[in-house]
């Protein structure tokens, strides 16, 4: 983790136990306008994760598509990169809009895959709206 934190808020956020965490805009005032937004993860697994667990998980992040209100797209795969940093496991989901992603956060489905996959993986995760 850095040494402001940004690493542990966006699990917290991801986990819906973060209320809100401040926005940084890089727009000048008034240029930025609202629409979709793509919610990219990617996970470490901790020690002793099979790979029968790790496919589970590709599974079970395919199955919130239809299951989740404004979840519009959902991809999920092994990392290839050789330049993962031991980031086996990444995805990206698009959203309609930041109300959508913030909707997902507490979502009985979403937190019932929270309670399985936490205690498996070390995650990063980074939110853009476009």
């Amino acid at each position: 983790m850095n040494s402001d934190g940004v690493e542990r808020r966006a699990v917290l956020a991801g986990a819906g136990l973060l209320a809100a965490t401040p926005a940084i805009s890089f727009a000048a005032e008034g240029e930025q306008k609202p629409g979709a937004v793509l919610h990219i993860f990617a996970f470490r697994f901790v020690e002793g994760v099979t790979a029968a667990q790790k496919a589970e998980a590709v599974t079970r992040i395919r199955a919130l598509q239809g299951k989740i209100p404004g979840l519009l797209e959902t991809y999920v795969g092994v990392n290839f990169s050789p330049r993962g940093q031991g980031y086996e496991l990444g995805g990206a989901m698009k959203f309609e809009s930041k109300a959508a992603l913030e909707a997902y956060g507490p979502h009985p489905e979403h937190q019932a895959l929270l309670r399985w996959l936490m205690p498996l993986i070390l995650p990063i995760e980074v939110d853009i709206e476009f």
